[in-house]
């Protein structure tokens, strides 16, 4: 696919490779921002343009510091060792470049190993399976041995009677259940920021949600799948989307390149990416009405697999569109690579809330920055004077309020 590639680069620290897990701010810059040109030997000086140009006795005072360096080229001598270290980060940069090819052999390597444990998982979630007293018993541990921390070991027991005993009267309530039902939703909900997309209508779909896979691309990239069973909204039974790196290494890392979703097969009237809207119109010589209807984009999760994309030609964008653009593909990869290295990996803590616990999402502070002046405060002390006074004012009991009189 011909795409103009959009290049990764960390706003802060790093730059993206296809491990990296952002939250906050997804690593993409794309093209429309501006861009640095290489250093070439005659941009190599060193210039000071202020205080220092208006005064002689304090140029001259820096020049006797810094030599040759202040306003004018480099001396032949120390360009020559800055391309010599200009060669040494060349050579890191070649060593950089292996190293994450290799790093993503090795990704690939263990996403195989993973695999039999996701599709065991799967089973279990859609009833297919059921883990046997050992496996039930090994992972009641792991969260028992957080929650043992601390406490009486009489406590303990009492806990895990009540505990046994309650799975027993589950057990008897819930023997038509397969399964784990709506898992996957719940684990999706749990997420901040895809939770933020799901409407109260894709709830309904994704209830049929019955997993999640990851697969790497023989040329670097993943590909997303999430599998359906049999429902109302669309005759799929996998939803699919792709995430390209360009194939050569850039400055040491892979760089996102575009993402390609799939078609949704809705079915007649049940897409939920588009609301149709109704008007009525009416006829001003025959005076006779009619019924128009037209289909407007809605906020929907199943957005997600259609990816925004760059235009061939983006000079027809205005700086504001650029933006918003850019925007749109670093929430794009952001949400991938989510799915890639938190949602699919550790699923069952998304759908308990204990990734929450560990994972670092910034929560929404309920109280604003917002300092008071010395004159805010002096304005809130005359408040609540007036507050008083209002007091002050109220009828004694006993005695009726003034009447609000009506002209």
């Amino acid at each position: 696919m011909d795409q103009q590639a959009v290049d990764i680069k960390n706003k802060k620290t790093t730059a993206p490779t296809p491990q990296n897990t952002p939250i906050n701010t997804a690593p993409i810059n794309s093209q429309f921002n501006p861009s640095i040109p290489a250093i070439t030997e005659e941009m190599e000086t060193i210039t000071t343009p202020g205080a220092a140009s208006g005064n002689p006795a304090l140029m001259s005072m820096l020049q006797g510091k810094l030599g040759n360096l202040l306003g004018e080229p480099l001396p032949a001598s120390v360009q020559r060792r800055i391309n010599g270290l200009k060669y040494l980060q060349s050579k890191h940069s070649e060593l950089e470049g292996k190293f994450q090819m290799e790093l993503l052999a090795l990704e690939k390597k263990y996403s195989e190993l993973y695999r039999p444990y996701y599709e065991k998982r799967a089973e279990i979630i859609t009833g297919k399976y059921e883990p046997s007293e050992e496996e039930v018993a090994l992972g009641a541990k792991v969260d028992e041995e957080d929650d043992e921390e601390g406490s009486d070991n009489d406590k303990d027991e009492s806990k895990d009677a009540a505990k046994k005993d309650k799975m027993e009267d589950d057990d008897e309530e819930d023997e038509n259940v397969a399964g784990i039902p709506e898992f996957w939703l719940t684990a999706l909900k749990t997420h901040p920021q895809v939770g933020e997309t799901i409407s109260d209508d894709d709830c309904e779909v994704l209830k049929h949600l019955v997993d999640i896979r990851m697969a790497y691309l023989d040329k670097p990239g993943f590909r997303l799948e999430f599998e359906f069973e049999q429902n109302d909204f669309f005759s799929n039974k996998v939803l699919d989307k792709t995430y390209h790196y360009q194939e050569n290494v850039s400055g040491g890392d892979y760089v996102y390149d575009y993402a390609k979703g799939c078609e949704i097969n809705w079915k007649e009237g049940k897409d939920l990416t588009v609301t149709v809207e109704t008007k009525k119109q009416r006829h001003k010589g025959t005076n006779k009405t009619r019924v128009v209807k037209r289909t407007v984009p809605a906020e929907s999760f199943f957005n997600f697999f259609n990816p925004p994309v760059v235009p061939e030609d983006d000079a027809d964008l205005d700086e504001e569109e650029a933006e918003g653009l850019d925007a749109k593909l670093e929430a794009d990869y952001e949400m991938g690579e989510e799915f890639k290295e938190k949602i699919i990996p550790h699923a069952v803590d998304f759908f308990t809330g204990k990734a929450l616990e560990y994972e670092d999402y910034e929560e929404e502070d309920e109280f604003e920055d917002d300092f008071l002046t010395d004159e805010d405060d002096e304005d809130e002390d005359d408040e609540d004077d007036d507050d008083e006074d209002d007091e002050d004012a109220q009828p004694a009991k006993g005695e009726n309020a003034p009447e609000c009189k009506q002209s």
